[in-house]
């Protein structure tokens, strides 16, 4: 709002008296300028639980980042999700203070790009950490040299590598690094009104501290919002764990010891016979010579197979393998 001067007013009252000016006509314009369209079928902020959804992934993703940060540098590195808030990109990106790095990342296979943002304190301790120093920064910023947004380049792209997996219960995506700014000016990827999901990390890299942004169009997770939500999210990991379970329990199976035996054939006699049995006697039994044996597993017939030698011991060649509806018609 202008705060007019005395002669502006005079103007003004002067312009309304002689009819130069209408004042429905002024109405109508302001009016006009205060009417905007909304479609509440299309929300154009983040709710609650869409923040919520990206807290716990980004804080999954912090400590992917840290892990690898602190085998990387070899020093301790600690990142930690700080804040997640929903704003305009206009608030984000008058919040920041050039030189700057920001990654313009491409969220395959969703459209539009998102931003990765690292204060220059964060980005002069991992170079100099990188290149062998303390990774004490520079109070004063600078602009970046090609070979220092050079080694930065590496570092993003490892850390993009390791954002997949936070998002793979929701979506799996394939984050592709765009280009590397240093002024906010030129890292404009949606309009200034449009609303972004803002992830702060506060990164501590030995003794140094600062701030790392993830800044995430609405537009870009508009085609995947009903899969922002914790109860999605849970639901899509317990069954991941089930299957882990399942899968583990049939690796403990595989390595369980199991009797097989295999039976030549039967033959029924008398008690008698039993008892008068001796040294070359022959029993005839119900098995035909070139016929199958049974294969027993624990008790219960899964094979059926052909007796014969293999390397001076006695094997057997599988001709038949029972499935389970073949047992229940046994």
């Amino acid at each position: 709002m202008e705060i007019l001067s005395q002669s502006e007013i005079d103007e003004l009252l002067k312009a309304l008296n002689t009819g130069e000016l209408d004042v429905q006509q002024i109405k109508a314009s302001t009016q006009e300028k205060k009417i905007r369209t909304h479609d509440f079928r299309r929300p154009s902020k983040f709710a609650k639980e869409h923040l919520k959804t990206l807290n716990i992934i980004y804080d999954n993703y912090a400590r992917n980042v840290t892990n690898y940060l602190t085998g990387y540098l070899r020093t301790v590195v600690q990142i930690d999700v700080i804040n997640v808030e929903s704003i305009a990109y206009l608030d984000f990106n008058n919040s920041i203070s050039n030189p700057v790095i920001m990654a313009i990342i491409e969220f395959l296979p969703l459209s539009g790009s998102v931003i990765l943002e690292m204060e220059p304190t964060v980005a002069f301790a991992l170079i100099e950490r990188i290149l062998g120093g303390k990774g004490i920064t520079m109070r004063k910023n600078r602009d970046f040299t090609e070979i220092e947004l050079a080694i930065i380049e590496k570092v993003i792209r490892q850390l993009l590598n390791l954002m997949p997996e936070p998002w793979e219960n929701v979506i799996p995506i394939n984050p592709i690094l765009q280009r590397i700014e240093t002024n906010a000016q030129f890292a404009q990827v949606v309009s200034q009104h449009e609303m972004v999901a803002l992830i702060t990390l506060k990164a501590k890299i030995g003794e140094v501290e600062g701030i790392m942004n993830v800044c995430i169009p609405y537009l870009v997770v508009e085609p995947i919002i009903p899969k922002l939500s914790t109860k999605f999210w849970f639901s899509v990991k317990e069954s991941k764990v089930s299957d882990q379970a399942k899968t583990s329990l049939e690796n403990r199976i595989k390595n369980t010891e199991v009797l097989v035996r295999a039976i030549l054939g039967k033959s029924e006699i008398t008690i008698r016979d039993f008892l008068d049995l001796q040294k070359g006697d022959v029993l005839p039994l119900d098995t035909n010579v070139d016929g199958d044996l049974e294969i027993f597993v624990d008790g219960i017939t899964k094979f059926y197979a052909k007796p014969g030698v293999r390397k001076n011991k006695i094997a057997l060649r599988i001709t038949k393998v029972l499935r389970r509806e073949d047992e229940l018609n046994e």
